[in-house]
């Protein structure tokens, strides 16, 4: 905090006898000038004080680094928690509450048979490097999301478009194959952002968008620094920060020091429920617990035996009390679910009465199943905390069954990606599934489950064949219970958002219908 003192007015009698001043003269005066002086630099201070009080840097913390910054090529959601919605932006948008919101596309109409989406777009809009945007630059990136040689993560997302046309530089046709009613949703998504010809094949690591905020620095292993974009194209949601640094901080306890020392400001995604309670009563600081999409799901390698009688895996479910993971994995703080599904999301049901606790009805199922005397089996869990605390629980919990689980710590991302993603070379593993609405997960080809029904196959078709949302939640209902009673994951809990912040920061998001840090609306209370 910087202000400036006044300094000390000094007065000399003057010698010059023809100009005399009396002795009260020169007190009055000194009184005067004292005055004068103190008035002005209390003024000073006083004119300075709301410019102090509103700051314009915030120091935000994560515990996972990005391992790029351009989430149209990788998946992990750090890369878009980083720069969704704050340097890459899209046709649409994802507001806070989940719902979908124009952007760069300001309007857009779908034919009556849902196979043709016309966007109007946004003009005068430019990229960080002056390069304008418009029909050709969103055509280019949605070709290379939907091109033979793409690495985009939802790839899947482009499938049915077949061609594109730009009629002129403000219109935008796509043409389907089929009618896919979670399109319009699915570009919102931080892998649906548009990019600029010229500069995309940098921006893993020099990211060039449309948003708020410019890319500034990146110090591996350490932050990622964001600038105020005094060019945005919509000054209604310009930025009020001029300055953003997120900071990797893997450590629970160094992460809650941080906070405390105001070293950070924010941490949006705290990771240790344990610690939640150590912030009350802090004179800066409050927490929040909101709700998120992170299903955390024991999932097994359904081709592999014994995991692909549908038996085990209903005998292992039934083994574990959901309950009882929350409050050993996470200090009591989720809502246990029994699909993969979310409250949150449109048409959830609540699946955990399919299969619930019972570990007599579990042991029988085994010996049905041929394994009287249990088995043993590995269960591969990555680092994050929920991981280990789950599985260890979990652990004890087969034990009562006969059945005897070792945890395997692996390395994540790039040992769990390989081994589980890539090579199919697990039993079971624990990992929080971050995307909104991904139950087709389960309908996707070599996803690593290695799970196949028809029957669910259908449903996931058919939901995209509808754009009527009661349709759409009925069908979802239906996967719901699929899923529930064919157990190819043991679904576990959803975690909430465990946020940690400065009082006088407004407008960061409590609850997270998709994994991100929006920081267009945040600003300093004054």
């Amino acid at each position: 905090m910087y202000f400036r003192r006044a300094g000390t007015d000094r007065f000399d009698a003057p010698e010059d006898l023809t100009n005399k001043v009396s002795l009260a003269s020169s007190a009055r005066l000194i009184k005067r000038l004292s005055l004068s002086a103190v008035l002005s630099a209390g003024l000073m201070v006083t004119a300075m004080t709301p410019a102090e009080a509103a700051k314009t840097a915030l120091n935000l913390g994560m515990s996972v680094e990005p391992t790029g910054l351009d989430p149209t090529i990788a998946a992990p959601v750090a890369i878009g928690q980083v720069t969704w919605q704050n340097v890459f932006e899209g046709l649409v948008t994802i507001d806070r509450a989940g719902k979908v919101q124009p952007q760069l596309a300001k309007s857009w109409e779908i034919s009556a048979d849902g196979l043709t989406y016309t966007f109007k777009l946004q003009t005068g809009v430019k990229f960080h490097d002056g390069e304008a945007f418009d029909a050709a630059a969103a055509k280019f990136s949605l070709d290379r999301a939907r091109g033979a040689d793409s690495v985009n993560p939802q790839k899947r997302f482009f499938a049915s478009i077949t061609s594109i046309d730009t009629p002129d530089a403000e219109t935008l046709v796509l043409h389907l194959s089929a009618p896919t009613g979670s399109l319009i949703y699915w570009l919102g998504w931080p892998a649906s952002v548009m990019v600029a010809p010229k500069t995309a094949a940098d921006d893993k690591v020099t990211p060039i968008g449309t948003g708020p905020f410019k890319f500034a620095s990146w110090t591996k292993g350490d932050r990622v620094e964001l600038s105020r974009n005094d060019d945005y194209w919509n000054k209604d949601a310009a930025a009020k920060l001029d300055k953003v640094t997120f900071r990797f901080i893997a450590d629970p306890q160094a992460q809650a020091a941080a906070l405390k020392s105001g070293d950070l400001d924010a941490f949006p995604e705290f990771a240790a429920p344990e610690l939640m309670s150590s912030f009350d009563g802090d004179a800066r600081l409050i927490t929040k617990v909101g709700n998120t999409e992170l299903k955390v799901v024991a999932g097994m390698n359904n081709a592999k035996k014994p995991f692909d009688d549908k038996r085990v895996r209903q005998a292992l479910m039934m083994a574990i009390d959901r309950k009882t993971v929350v409050d050993g994995a996470w200090s009591g703080l989720g809502t246990p679910i029994g699909s993969h599904y979310t409250p949150n999301d449109p048409g959830y049901q609540d699946m955990t009465g399919v299969l619930p606790y019972d570990v007599e009805k579990a042991k029988a199922l085994l010996d049905e199943a041929g394994y009287p005397n249990g088995f043993t089996f590995t269960i591969k869990s990555p680092q994050m905390a929920y991981a280990p605390r789950s599985a260890q629980v979990m652990q004890a919990m087969f034990a009562e069954i006969g059945v005897t689980m070792n945890i395997e710590p692996t390395e994540f991302p790039a040992k769990w990606v390989q081994d589980v993603m890539k090579d199919r070379n697990f039993d079971m593993t624990i990992v929080a599934h971050a995307e909104p609405l991904d139950i087709d997960i389960y309908a996707r080809d070599a996803y690593y489950f290695n799970y196949r029904n028809p029957a669910f196959n259908a449903l996931m078709k058919k939901v995209q064949e509808t754009a009527d949302p009661a349709a759409q939640n009925a069908i979802y209902a239906e996967a719901q219970k699929i899923l529930a009673e064919d157990v190819p994951a043991l679904y576990l809990f959803v975690m909430p958002k465990l946020g940690v912040w400065d009082k006088k920061l407004k407008g960061l998001w409590e609850n997270e219908p998709i994994p991100s840090n929006v920081l267009s609306g945040v600003y300093w209370e004054e």
